[in-house]
């Protein structure tokens, strides 16, 4: 009986899309050792992030933290040998061109060039990647670019850090849970419904269009919100409108990947308010798209 329900298992395991899959142990591991920094789940990827740690960025008052919008990372669905790639890095101004031609020359797709943020200082950028092959092959091109600019490698572990920020009721406010390290949460919605596909293979919704909310708590009064909604076009309107009614900033509308279907509309966002305030704003965001 064990024989068989194990082949039933196999079975449906090997019934799944490829990209659905994720990279054996053996090719997290070598991965990690070429990018320098752990994996971690993604929610049917495997990322690996890439703090701008080195960077000092404000906007207004506020320290803008790698967690909260400084982080670039490569995310990496499928078989080793047959793995899509996506990720963004966080660029200055004078790594702009370098970053770009050493992309070029390792034949890893630009999908976007542009701001998350607005008003900060000193300026920053992102650059969107995609590629398709080899896992460990993949990473090794990554590096190199990587190289290009003055991300900290190895990526250290961050430090465990006393919760300050009321964790709870981030995730009651926002109806769903996430994590929460020192004044930092962050809780991810998936608000594009039905499938997404990239030439003909269905992307992983947390390594494509994903929409992550990042809460920074900065005084016991005052918290500040980023990160992006990714949504279709008629969710759009929608989602802007409330954004506006609720006081939050969009900083950006564009696009992430080049190709799929349906197009997808990336809507970053900028909030600076009272804690519970602004909860509700970007509950009624969300709200407001899931109609």
């Amino acid at each position: 009986m064990r024989g068989v329900v194990r082949c039933l298992i196999l079975g449906s395991l090997l019934a799944q899309p490829l990209v659905g899959q994720v990279p054996s142990d053996t090719a997290w591991k070598q991965i990690a050792a070429i990018l320098q920094t752990q994996p971690a789940d993604g929610g049917g990827y495997v990322r690996y992030n890439l703090p701008r740690s080195d960077l000092q960025v404000r906007v207004g008052d506020v320290t803008v933290t790698p967690s909260l919008a400084l982080t670039g990372w490569a995310g990496f669905a499928g078989l080793p040998d047959s793995s899509m790639a996506m990720g963004d890095l966080v660029v200055t101004e004078a790594e702009i061109g370098p970053v770009l031609a050493e992309l070029a020359k390792q034949n890893i797709d630009v999908t976007a060039i542009h701001n998350h943020l607005v008003g900060e200082s000193p300026h920053v950028m992102y650059i969107h990647f995609h590629a398709w092959g080899a896992a460990v092959d993949i990473a090794r091109r990554i590096d190199l670019v990587v190289r290009l600019t003055g991300t900290p490698r190895p990526v250290a572990r961050p430090a465990v850090a006393v919760l300050t920020i009321d964790s709870s009721a981030v995730f009651e406010a926002l109806g769903k849970r996430g994590r929460a390290s020192s004044a930092f949460a962050q809780v991810s919605f998936l608000l594009v419904s039905g499938p997404v596909t990239l030439h003909g293979r269905t992307v992983v919704p947390a390594l494509g269009y994903g929409s992550p909310v990042n809460i920074l708590q900065v005084s016991p009064t005052r918290a500040v919100a980023t990160g992006d909604f990714a949504v279709t076009a008629p969710q759009l309107e929608p989602l802007l409108r409330a954004l506006a009614a609720g006081g939050i900033t969009a900083t950006a509308v564009h696009s992430h990947m080049v190709g799929e279907q349906p197009t997808l509309y990336f809507v970053h966002f900028w909030g600076d308010a009272a804690p519970a305030a602004l909860l509700r704003s970007l509950r009624a965001a969300v709200d407001a798209v899931q109609r």
